[in-house]
């Protein structure tokens, strides 16, 4: 443990919730016996930033947990880990083979929109309780909200597309005043309900994009989309997809010579945007649930930790290590707090998070009070988002109240 002597008081406040449910009920002498828990995301291809920054938060935060607390209730944690490639077939079979042949105890992970909601169905009917950790589709967590169904057992600890959608719509037409917005989407179902929940939330002010194009992954020649939405005197170009698409967007923009501000979902976060758009992508906006040149104390110890861990160069995807990483310590606690392993406890648990450890669950992104409901099993609420910037090639506060704000703790609260 020799990291411990340059930042033990950081490891503390960081361990703080872990060793309070620790010490409720730690077993000695089981820990031959694992408890198995599904890793599943895209670890290669095009969204594999975000799969493989998401799995390396999960790894750290098991490390953690097995070595300073002995795991759960003295039982190890084992991950089960699967590469789903970001196809929605493949994620579905992962997830069969998770709960019928390895039996997990749980599952985490979930990256892409349509792999989730390809995979939910499985988990539910199996009583398997899901943990997303990236994935922002709104209906992942809503097809078994109630009153669709008594019992929910997908969970999340990602922003989900109605709350950020909400929070983009609010800052483009009561901050910064813009009114005629070109709406650019992937035909994912990733870039489908972002799109979708964009439009609702511009129509709850009485607006409407001036224009929407799609385009399919893979697509490197946007011209025909940005002539269009020139065309339409757009003052702004709001898009959704993933990295590479995007970095085509701003790419064939500044090609064109058209200067209008550009706003991206959270993916524009992702390395191989930044990356591959170069100068191009510079001044882009985002939306961001954390930012890794925060100064807050946690932030600052989770990035060191997690690039003393995987290496310089491995945290492609921030917000998706981030969110990996917490998702896990919220997992932990409701496994270690669960009147036993079963899916139906698990569930409950979760649910009653911060009833029972009333200092709440500390991750990176916040400290979770009450994170999940029976009726709101998501997380992140939109007070915890802010908008990041792309400067010098790394996405940064947009604004300077907002990096200030970073020291303090944004609640859950009800929208």
């Amino acid at each position: 443990m020799k990291w411990m002597s340059s930042g033990s008081v950081l490891r503390n406040v960081l361990f703080g919730a872990l060793l309070v449910v620790a010490a409720a009920g730690a077993e000695v002498g089981a820990a031959e016996e694992t408890i198995k828990i599904g890793l599943s995301g895209p670890l290669s291809g095009g969204s594999a930033p975000m799969g493989t920054s998401m799995r390396n938060g999960i790894r750290l935060a098991v490390e953690e947990i097995n070595q300073f607390v002995g795991g759960v209730n003295g039982k190890k944690i084992e991950l089960l880990e699967f590469d789903d490639q970001a196809n929605n077939d493949k994620g579905r079979a992962i997830a069969e083979a998770f709960v019928n042949e390895h039996k997990v105890t749980a599952a985490i992970g979930v990256v892409n929109t349509g792999v989730g909601l390809n995979s939910i169905d499985v988990y539910q009917k199996a009583r398997v309780p899901l943990m997303v950790a990236v994935s922002t589709g709104s209906q992942l967590t809503l097809r078994y909200a109630p009153p669709a169904s008594s019992e929910n057992f997908v969970f999340r600890v990602s922003p989900p597309t109605t709350v950020s959608t909400s929070f983009f719509a609010r800052h483009l037409l009561k901050r910064a005043g813009f009114k005629r917005i070109a709406l650019l989407a992937d035909d994912t179902g990733y870039g489908t309900a972002e799109m979708t929940d964009f439009v609702a939330a511009l129509k709850r002010d009485n607006i409407e994009p001036v224009v929407i194009e799609r385009f399919p992954i893979g697509a490197r020649d946007m011209r025909a989309q940005l002539g269009r939405a020139r065309a339409a005197d757009a003052d702004v170009v709001m898009m959704f997809g993933i990295g590479p698409e995007l970095a085509a967007i701003v790419r064939n923009k500044a090609e064109m010579g058209w200067t209008v501000p550009v706003y991206g979902g959270w993916t524009v976060s992702m390395r191989n945007f930044l990356d591959a758009a170069g100068p191009a992508g510079e001044g882009v906006f985002t939306v961001a649930s954390f930012i890794p040149t925060s100064q807050n104390m946690r932030h600052r110890f989770f990035v060191k930790s997690y690039l003393e861990r995987f290496g310089k160069d491995a945290m492609e995807s921030a917000m998706s290590a981030a969110q990996g990483y917490d998702a896990m310590r919220l997992l932990y606690n409701g496994l270690a707090l669960a009147d036993d392993l079963s899916g139906d406890s698990i569930r409950l648990s979760l649910e009653r998070l911060g009833g029972r450890v009333g200092r709440g669950v500390e991750g990176v992104v916040t400290t979770y009070t009450r994170p999940f409901t029976p009726e709101d099993h998501d997380a992140i609420t939109e007070n915890m988002l802010v908008i990041g910037v792309v400067r010098n090639g790394r996405v940064d506060y947009a604004f300077e109240e907002d990096a200030r704000q970073s020291h303090g703790i944004r609640h859950k609260r009800a929208e």
